[in-house]
């Protein structure tokens, strides 16, 4: 091993942290959430990087961003183990909660970040070395490029890092037990990554389902079990940065795909719908829960579409606090919620995939379906009044629904316009910026290149986020309410536009 491998450590560091950082300097003082800006500035320094010809399409000389990029399934780990543990504190009527062994240290450091946030996010790039890198090892997967012999150093290195950049400011009930309970989170997180890996490479003979879909069950079945677990510096730091630090880095793998990405065949429609669907979708079911559901509030609206869209941008928005403690609580149930959904989800496209065309049949039964449970969580939210153990059953069922409905209504409209399975995976995922269909696209389910493309499709969309965020940091200025007019007038430019992007592009 050469002093290569940390000059990429290097400079993944300099990229990507930045990125975060300024990111929530520029939306400092206001309710929007930083999680759009990490999107125009990931894209763009990627589409720079390779216009300049620092880099090539898919950065292979920046390996560690991309070694960064992939570890989606480390993060949404810890967003389906706090899902679990909301789910029985639900169930056994405890309050909704987040409970805290440290108390942040409320010093500005940089415009926007506070001095504990910021070592959550230094830490959090050093956890997801960590934990990837110890993964890669263990299963084998080191292979011959550029990083091949340095993982162990790594690994050692992201270990280290992570137990030690904690902020000495912040007031920490025991330190000696925040510490091991960091090491704890990070042995935790491994090996459920070790185990849901195997899982589905066993079933893969039977079905191939994701690995992301059997972490899921893994995460949220250990959070329901460990449901008094106070957040160490792992968990902690993850639920706050770790999504951004992720889509940070597959901008920046997108943005360098840009020209590529172009050159595909029906990238018109998979562009197309993507920007227009995700209007289409993240109103249309922002509108049902306002005009139907009577429940015009962020605390509901925020976490129901996180959680009926798995929604990327949301997630990260509403787990880092940006929309508030009670989007905050919520936001993981309703994450883990559709995903007990995917058993049959993913059975259908994984067959679908493997046939090379979607099961049209099974497919609109879950459309169906989802009509139905929409219905009745609607129903729900009307009759709640504000009491929360109501609010929280009918957001359940409106993200169980309604993410049926987003997931195979897409499909389905891209199937009769006569798009291919595997671009339909890239423009539904990014339709709805749907972080589970993303991980499996990335993990090659799809196949046709597909695990390539899917960071720079993935991203495209999110150039709506200054309307979705927009109209959010809108309403958290409003006291919670959203204004109804300009969600009705997305509704009918996203219905337009997915329109003529389908049938007549």
């Amino acid at each position: 091993m050469d002093f290569s491998s940390f000059n990429q450590l290097f400079l993944a560091f300099i990229l990507l942290i930045p990125i975060v950082i300024i990111a929530r300097t520029v939306v400092a003082g206001t309710k929007y959430s930083p999680i759009l800006i990490i999107v125009v500035f990931g894209l763009l320094m990627g589409f720079l990087l390779e216009k300049s010809g620092m880099a090539t399409a898919g950065l292979p000389e920046f390996t560690m961003v991309g070694f960064l990029s992939k570890v989606t399934v480390v993060v949404l780990i810890v967003t389906f183990f706090v899902g679990g543990q909301e789910l029985k504190k639900l169930i056994s009527k405890h309050h909704l909660d987040i409970e805290d062994l440290v108390i942040p240290s409320e010093e500005e450091v940089i415009l926007g970040t506070k001095r504990t946030q910021f070592f959550f996010i230094l830490r959090s790039f050093f956890i997801l070395i960590a934990i990837q890198g110890a993964y890669t090892i263990i299963l084998g997967k080191t292979g011959d490029g550029p990083l091949s012999q340095a993982y162990p150093i790594l690994t050692y290195l992201g270990l280290m890092a992570a137990m030690i950049i904690i902020d000495p400011k912040a007031k920490i009930r025991n330190k000696s037990l925040y510490l091991i309970k960091g090491f704890v989170e990070m042995i935790a997180i491994l090996c459920l990554l070790i185990a849901s890996y195997f899982i589905s490479l066993w079933i893969k003979s039977i079905i191939p389902l994701p690995q992301i879909f059997f972490a899921m069950l893994l995460s949220a079945g250990f959070g329901f079990i460990f449901s008094n677990w106070a957040f160490g510096p792992t968990m902690r730091s993850l639920l706050f940065a770790g999504i951004p630090v992720v889509l940070a880095a597959n901008f920046l793998v997108g943005g360098s795909r840009i020209v590529q990405a172009f050159q595909i065949d029906e990238m018109t429609k998979v562009m197309g719908y993507g920007f227009f669907g995700q209007l289409l979708w993240m109103f249309g079911g922002i509108l049902l829960l306002i005009k139907f559901g009577k429940a015009n509030h962020v605390r509901n609206l925020a976490p129901g579409m996180a959680g009926s869209l798995s929604h990327s941008g949301l997630t990260g928005a509403c787990t880092a606090g940006d929309l508030g403690h009670d989007a905050a609580a919520r936001a993981p149930i309703m994450i883990n919620i559709p995903f007990f959904g995917h058993i049959f989800v993913f059975t259908i496209l994984a067959i679908s995939a493997q046939r090379g065309v979607l099961l049209a049949l099974p497919g609109a039964m879950v459309v169906l379906i989802g009509i139905v449970i929409t219905f009745f969580a609607l129903k729900t939210l009307k009759g709640a009044n504000g009491e929360e153990g109501i609010e929280v059953k009918g957001l359940m069922l409106f993200s169980f629904g309604w993410q049926l409905m987003a997931v195979f209504g897409s499909f389905l409209l891209l199937h009769f316009s006569g798009m291919a399975i595997w671009n339909a995976s890239m423009a539904t995922s990014s339709a709805i910026s749907h972080f589970g269909l993303f991980a499996a696209v990335q993990g090659d389910m799809f196949g046709h290149g597909t695990a390539a493309l899917i960071p720079f499709i993935f991203a495209m969309p999110f150039l709506v986020h200054p309307l979705v965020f927009g109209m959010f940091g809108k309403a958290m200025k409003n006291d919670g309410i959203m204004p109804v007019k300009p969600v009705i007038l997305f509704v009918i430019l996203g219905l337009i536009g997915s329109t003529l992007s389908l049938f007549l592009l």
